[in-house]
């Protein structure tokens, strides 16, 4: 029983990639800009109407019981117990989100696991 191990595409890699960057941009973008930025703060608190706002609520919302943490480690034990890209995917979006949105242990966590799938064997076709 010698099997490969699981391991993206080039298609699928690239693929992955653009996620993560896209949930580190999300991040950065959110905590820099909107959350910690005093004059959004201001203005959120006063009129609290326009997207920006609702945005910045929901993210709070998300980061304070570490929801991007949770989803993270748990979409990375389930891509641990069977690979799928899918899985992938949904580990690098929200814990590349949860790193910069002071989600740090559950996300690294996450980040570790996924690392950790790399030297499972490839699913066997059903």
């Amino acid at each position: 029983m010698d099997r490969s191990l699981y391991r993206p595409t080039r298609r699928q890699a690239v693929l992955l990639a653009s996620l993560a960057l896209i949930g580190l941009t999300y991040g950065f973008f959110m905590r820099y800009q909107v959350i910690e930025s005093a004059a959004v703060g201001i203005a959120c608190g006063e009129s609290g109407g326009s997207w920006l706002c609702a945005s910045r609520r929901t993210t709070i919302a998300l980061f304070t019981p570490q929801v991007f943490g949770i989803v993270a480690l748990g979409a990375a034990a389930l891509n641990l117990l069977r690979p799928s890209v899918i899985f992938w995917g949904l580990t690098l979006l929200t814990a590349a989100s949860g790193l910069v949105l002071y989600n740090t242990g559950l996300s690294a966590f996450a980040v570790a696991l996924l690392i950790l799938s790399l030297a499972r064997p490839v699913p066997e076709a059903s």
